[in-house]
């Protein structure tokens, strides 16, 4: 039997029980891919990260994230406290207040800065992949239908548009908090939506904010075998509403956007998200995710 720890932490939030949370396994050498499906069933979080040596020398970590049910290309949450994670083993250490570190992850490789005080991590944050835009969708009431709410509940001059960073999200625009919150899902109409929108899922947003700092304020669900459920903090996300947001000038048409995106506060599971987009003569050039994290303990798996 060899032993296998991992470490569980809320990501996307400085307080236990906010947040995302996530098990980090940050030496999977020796598991096959079935058994890291098989664990991250066993833990059913929203995800679960397995950390290997990299393909090429000339990066860090390979991080492979999971799923309940599959694995996926990236994701935000699972990529941030990775970061924390491997510093707070020590396996990756200050070379100044930042330091760079480079994930393999399904989709490509992903840099992620690590910020610094004191000699412990502070503050991670991940580049993410340029955004893809499209398609767009032309029946907002159809839309509005899967949120049972009325079609003048989405803004009326923004689209309802699809925007990838590397995993594709459904943008839907709120006008207000009362709607976002009134929100009841019906997966039939959804069902029927998602092959004409790249199997995109939901995250749908107001500029409305609970708390004062925050600039949009969020809520994502997925689709799966005919129901849905929602993720308190959705990193993957964030990048393509920020993109959003900078491609139709929610907040003006600065070169460099900083925003903060509040989201799980439905779920009781509060979560702060920040996203900096860069741009250049009306170009997106840089996407970037990150947040804070705590510690909430950990165990072992002993697999034979």
């Amino acid at each position: 039997m060899k032993k296998y720890d991992y470490v569980l932490l809320d990501v996307f939030t400085h307080r236990a029980f906010g947040g995302n949370p996530l098990a980090v396994f940050s030496d999977a050498r020796g598991l096959s891919s079935q058994q890291m499906q098989a664990i991250a069933n066993e833990l059913n979080l929203s995800e679960t990260t397995f950390v290997l040596p990299p393909e090429d020398p000339a990066n860090d970590f390979k991080v492979r994230i999971f799923t309940a049910q599959i694995e996926m290309p990236m994701a935000g949450h699972p990529t941030i406290g990775t970061a924390f994670t491997l510093a707070a083993r020590g396996m990756t250490e200050p070379d100044g207040p930042e330091t760079m570190v480079r994930f393999e992850e399904k989709v490509g490789l992903i840099p992620v800065k690590i910020r610094w005080e004191n000699g412990k991590a502070v503050f991670c944050q991940m580049q993410q992949n340029l955004p893809e835009f499209g398609p767009v969708v032309q029946d907002k009431k159809q839309v509005a239908e899967i949120l049972s709410l009325p079609v003048e509940a989405l803004e009326d001059t923004l689209p309802v548009e699809v925007v990838s960073c590397g995993v594709p999200y459904l943008i839907v625009p709120l006008k207000t908090l009362s709607d976002i919150e009134k929100i009841q899902l019906r997966p039939e109409l959804m069902a029927k939506l998602k092959p004409s929108i790249n199997d995109a899922n939901l995250y749908i947003f107001t500029r409305h904010s609970v708390t004062d700092q925050a600039h949009l304020h969020s809520r994502m669900f997925w689709l799966e075998n005919g129901i849905f459920s929602e993720d308190a903090a959705t990193g993957s996300a964030s990048g393509p509403l920020g993109c959003y947001a900078a491609r139709h000038n929610l907040f003006g048409s600065a070169a460099w956007l900083e925003l903060t995106n509040e989201q799980g506060f439905e779920m009781n599971r509060p979560s702060c998200i920040r996203i900096e987009i860069e741009q250049e003569a009306g170009k997106i050039t840089a996407v970037k995710v990150g947040g804070e994290a705590h510690f909430m303990g950990g165990g072992y798996f002993e697999i034979e």
